[in-house]
C-alpha cells in the first residue's frame, strides 16, 4: 500500500483491520497532529500495518479479552509529528528513539520492527487505588504476555505497551514508585510472580 496522498486513501487505511477488535483508524488520533494540523500519515503503510498487527493480536486482544474495553490514548506517530512533539516538549522522544515505537513504520536501529499503544485499563483503576497499584497490571502482564517494554505513567495508570521483534522486557514507571520494576538481568525478573496481582481474572483469549 502506497502513503496516502488524499482523503480516501486515508480513509482506506483506517478502514485496514489489524485485528477482530481493532482497526488502523483507532490509532491515527493524535493532539498533536490535531492541534497543529499535521497530518498523522505513514510514509510505509505496509510496515505499520504488520507492526500494529502484531501489537493487537498478541497483546491488545488478551488484555481486552481478560479485562474488558481498552481506553486507547495514543497508538501510531508519523516521524513528522513525532518530531514536532520532541521539539517543542509535547513529551515525545527523538524519533531515533521512537522508530519501532510510537513510529511504527521506521525500524529501529538494529533493524527490528515495532509498535506501541498507550491504553488505559479502566478494569484496573475501578478496583486498585492504592499507591503503586500500577504494579499489579505490570506483574499480570510480564507473566502472561509477549511484550517488547511497558512504561507507565501517573495519570490513569495509562501504559505505554509495546510489541517488538526482539523484547527487552522491560518495565519503567514515571507512576510512583518511580524507576524500574524489573528487566532481564534482575532477580526479580523470573519466575512467577502471581502473589502481586491475586484476584486478578485469569488470561482470556
Amino acid at each position: 500500500m502506497r502513503s496516502p496522498g488524499s482523503m480516501k486513501g486515508l480513509e482506506e487505511l483506517g478502514r485496514v483491520r489489524l485485528s477482530r477488535n481493532f482497526f488502523f483508524r483507532d490509532f491515527l488520533f493524535s493532539e498533536i497532529s490535531s492541534f497543529y494540523g499535521i497530518p498523522n500519515i505513514p510514509e510505509d503503510p505496509d510496515l505499520a500495518i504488520e507492526a500494529g498487527r502484531h501489537l493487537c493480536e498478541e497483546l491488545l486482544e488478551p488484555m481486552q479479552a481478560t479485562f474488558g474495553r481498552l481506553h486507547l490514548r495514543s497508538g501510531y506517530r508519523s516521524a513528522k509529528v513525532n518530531e514536532f512533539g520532541n521539539r517543542n516538549n509535547l513529551n515525545c522522544a527523538s524519533n531515533a528513539n521512537t522508530a519501532a515505537d510510537h513510529i511504527w513504520d521506521r525500524r529501529d536501529a538494529q533493524g527490528f520492527m515495532g509498535a506501541t499503544a498507550c491504553v488505559v485499563v479502566p478494569w484496573l483503576i475501578d478496583h486498585h487505588h492504592e499507591e503503586g497499584d500500577w504494579r499489579k497490571l505490570a506483574w499480570w502482564i510480564h507473566d502472561h504476555l509477549p511484550y517488547g517494554s511497558l512504561c507507565f505513567f501517573p495519570k490513569l495508570w495509562a501504559v505505554n505497551i509495546q510489541w517488538h521483534e526482539r523484547p527487552a522486557r522491560r518495565i519503567r514507571s514515571f507512576a510512583e514508585p518511580r524507576g524500574i520494576l524489573t528487566k532481564p538481568g534482575m532477580a526479580n525478573h523470573e519466575g512467577d510472580h502471581s502473589k502481586f496481582y491475586e484476584g486478578f481474572p485469569a488470561l482470556a483469549r
